[in-house]
């Protein structure tokens, strides 16, 4: 059996990624802490986010340490 060729991740590849994670991510944090409610709601929306992230990356890496 040979073993399937894995493509490999370019440098531009890794940036564009890294940019956009830090661009919708700080997108968001502004959003959440420019909206006109009391600090317990900026406070829950803050910490949904955080919980949204690291359950992408969790996810993220579940499917591709499963992937064949």
């Amino acid at each position: 059996m040979t073993k399937p060729i894995q493509p490999a991740v370019t440098a531009a590849c890794f940036a564009q990624c890294v940019i956009s994670f830090g661009v919708a991510l700080g997108g968001t944090t502004l959003g959440v802490f420019y909206l006109p409610v009391g600090a317990w709601v900026r406070a829950f929306l803050a910490v949904s986010v955080l919980y949204t992230v690291t359950s992408a990356f969790v996810l993220a890496k579940c499917v591709r340490d499963t992937a064949p």
